[in-house]
């Protein structure tokens, strides 16, 4: 379901599957885009009523921020999430004092309340549990790399992917890692990576945004971007320049690259994924690993 983040159409989806024991949602977006949530559930002839799982791939305010006022609407309902997350669920004042000091007084407008969720309405998830939800089975594969509390679903022939997908607008386009700090580690998301390309699924489905095939194209598009993209910010580190200057360049570069691939693809790529917040995201992860190595 498109959840027309800011009216904007193809940003954030969230997932819808009938498990015989009511409806489960994979990631339900941010409380902003409840009220879409709760339409497109009445297209499928459903209401939030019906919603009995919630299955987080992380806890990102586009991916869960509605999760809370979920679970307070639908008693019946409950949350899965990965172990390293559940907390910041039960208390989410540091997760919401982090993004005010990045979105100040945009906050309200672009994500809407968190709620704490209840301990006892978690079903808390290392990765590698395989869940039994009526008559469907569901793997919750831990897939760190984006942020370390993110896990993936697969579900029959779907692999619902999260963040660790890659972001992908079009099928036109190269899907490229979304890199906002402060968890990326580009080592361990190739490691997921290679879990995810091991499970035998015929589509994967994007938080950012929509399904595709299950291709070696569509991996080993997202790994060779992932590099590009992370030398682009090393090179800038090595010649001195400030987060502005690094920020400029990268912006202008990957624009261009999604410009050539379809001309809409900028402007909604930088809804989708602000580029600025992919830079922050790998200049931490450089300056972390020079301090790991003793060269700074």
């Amino acid at each position: 379901m498109d959840l027309h983040f800011q009216d904007t159409p193809g940003v954030i989806a969230a997932y819808l599957l009938d498990t015989g024991d009511g409806l489960a949602v994979v990631d339900t977006g941010p409380t902003s885009t409840l009220p879409a949530l709760s339409a497109g559930l009445e297209v499928l002839g459903a209401t939030l009523d019906d919603v009995r799982h919630l299955l987080l791939t992380h806890i990102h305010f586009d991916h869960a921020g509605a999760a809370g006022t979920i679970l307070k609407r639908v008693p019946q309902a409950r949350v899965y999430v990965h172990e390293r997350g559940a907390r910041h669920l039960a208390s989410p004042e540091r997760l919401v004092a982090s993004a005010t000091q990045i979105y100040g007084d945009a906050m309200d407008r672009l994500w809407g309340e968190m709620l704490p969720i209840p301990e006892d309405r978690m079903t808390v998830l290392s990765g590698g549990e395989s869940l039994q939800l009526g008559h469907t089975q569901i793997d919750a594969l831990y897939t760190p790399g984006h942020a370390v509390h993110h896990l993936a679903y697969h579900i029959g022939p779907d692999l619902f992917v999260g963040d660790v997908g890659g972001v992908r607008l079009d099928a036109a386009q190269t899907p490229r890692a979304p890199t906002p700090p402060p968890d990326i580690d580009l080592e361990v998301w190739k490691t997921s990576v290679a879990t995810l390309r091991g499970r035998e699924a015929q589509t994967l489905h994007l938080a950012h945004f929509g399904s595709y095939a299950n291709t070696e194209a569509h991996w080993d598009g997202l790994l060779q971007k992932m590099e590009v993209d992370a030398e682009r910010i090393r090179f800038g580190l090595e010649l001195g320049q400030d987060f502005e200057a690094i920020s400029a360049a990268y912006t202008r570069v990957l624009l261009a690259e999604l410009s050539a691939e379809s001309a809409d693809l900028p402007a909604r790529y930088e809804f989708a994924c602000p580029p600025w917040m992919s830079v922050q995201g790998l200049m931490r992860y450089w300056q972390k690993k020079a301090v790991r190595s003793g060269t700074r």
